[in-house]
């Protein structure tokens, strides 16, 4: 039996987030955003996610506003993160630093550095060089030192990702 979405009897504001971004594959695809992900398309290859599950997790993003759907290229819509949906990076930080503790090799994490002094960014989000709690535009995201084991994903995100890519930067293909 599928568990409801939405927690009617609970009066809490991280039940009420929960019906937003507590599905499967919703914060995936709100981190993809972060690295650039804008097309459909793109967020179904780099997350291998089922047609029908992305349309329906994009559909609910737009309508509480998290995303915002704008014309893009070539007649294709495009996902945008709102103001509303740029504040859900410290959730997602947070998960990528307790993954990194807890499940992640050093020779296999993501870096992120600050795109204005290079330097790193710590588990708290604060430069290691200038001190600042730089904005998520301020971040450049650095391939993993020892890629993964499990071959080469061929997908335009990965691509993209393989190179330091600044946070929020469309990716393209």
């Amino acid at each position: 039996m599928a568990l409801p979405r939405q927690y009617t009897a609970e009066s809490c504001p991280i039940a009420r987030s929960l019906e937003i971004v507590g599905e499967r594959w919703t914060l995936l695809v709100v981190r993809d955003a972060f690295y650039g992900v804008r097309r459909f398309s793109d967020f179904r290859a780099h997350l291998g996610i089922p047609k029908a599950v992305l349309s329906d997790r994009l559909s609910l993003l737009v309508d509480e506003g998290v995303f915002a759907k704008a014309a893009g290229g070539a007649g294709r819509d495009e996902y945008v993160l709102t103001p509303k949906g740029r504040r859900l990076w410290p959730t997602i930080w947070s998960l990528i630093s307790w993954g990194n503790d807890n499940y992640v090799e050093q020779s296999r994490r993501r870096g992120y550095r600050h795109a204005d002094c290079g330097g790193a960014i710590g588990p708290d989000r604060v430069c290691a060089e200038c001190g600042q709690l730089p904005d998520v535009t301020d971040l450049v995201v650095h391939p993993p030192r020892r890629p993964r084991d499990r071959g080469t994903r061929d997908d335009a995100v990965s691509a993209t990702l393989r190179r330091p890519h600044r946070m929020l930067e469309p990716i393209r293909p």
